[in-house]
């Protein structure tokens, strides 16, 4: 028998998920945030929920603007939608600022998985301890490692953080960006980086193959087309805006210190 508190918490649930719009759906979800918002960290967000591309997006703001917070933003929208196979891939040093800002900002739960809390599971009776209860966080070097018993968890979405370290994806001689794609494949991802550009438009073509294969076709057409004299930026610019979104700091001097 529902008492009345059942139906509070029922009709409740009703208005977070009916709400009529993106930006209401995603107020919704930070209902029980505590985090103060700048406009380009929701608009960011956003575009990540929403964008026309199935297998992801790349958030490039420059070092400072909240990439971090977008990402959040991002994972709050999943749990509060009930969507929570997630996890985070990241440098090994990220990890704890990562739990503690999922924490603290989100009020999310989350696990830390590294080789010692991966044994315990295993010891625990866990034959994938990917299965955790809560945000996965693991290094590169790691989801590398055990990237058979990643690729067998049909995550939600997979935040890649620092991902400029794997932009030589593409390159068969890259272990680790070749692990990493191949586990998450066929996964939702976000891609964080402030640098997504450094030496070579390659860098651009391997940070998309993380995404989908199939964004700029093969390596040779990509050479074609928006490398040498004759390439085509304004197409290759316009390519990227179906995927990637960057913020530059001059542009929000407004809504930072």
């Amino acid at each position: 028998m529902n008492t009345p508190w059942h139906a509070k918490y029922f009709a409740a649930e009703l208005l977070r998920r009916s709400a009529s719009s993106d930006i209401d759906k995603l107020s919704m979800s930070l209902f029980d945030a505590s985090v103060d918002l700048n406009p380009h960290q929701i608009e960011a967000a956003l575009f990540a929920c929403r964008s026309p591309l199935s297998k992801g997006v790349l958030l490039a703001d420059e070092v400072g603007l909240g990439k971090t917070i977008e990402a959040g933003l991002v994972l709050c929208q999943y749990w509060a939608e009930r969507r929570r196979r997630l996890i985070v891939i990241c440098p090994a040093a990220l990890r704890k600022q990562w739990s503690l800002e999922l924490e603290e900002k989100f009020n999310l739960p989350s696990v830390i998985l590294e080789a010692k809390s991966f044994r315990e599971s295993l010891r625990e009776g866990n034959d994938n301890p990917f299965l955790a209860d809560g945000i996965v966080i693991t290094s590169m070097n790691f989801a590398t490692q055990q990237k058979e018993l990643l690729k067998l968890v049909a995550w939600d979405l997979a935040v890649i953080d620092e991902a400029h370290k794997l932009r030589n994806a593409y390159r068969p001689s890259n272990r680790m960006g070749q692990g990493i794609r191949w586990a998450l494949e066929d996964r939702k991802k976000l891609l964080l980086t402030a640098t997504p550009l450094q030496n070579s438009l390659l860098e651009l073509y391997g940070l998309s193959t993380l995404i989908d294969d199939y964004i700029f076709g093969d390596l040779a057409s990509f050479r074609e087309q928006y490398t040498g004299s004759d390439a085509d930026l304004d197409s290759l610019k316009r390519r990227l805006a179906g995927f990637a979104k960057r913020t530059l700091r001059s542009q929000v001097l407004e809504y930072i210190r």
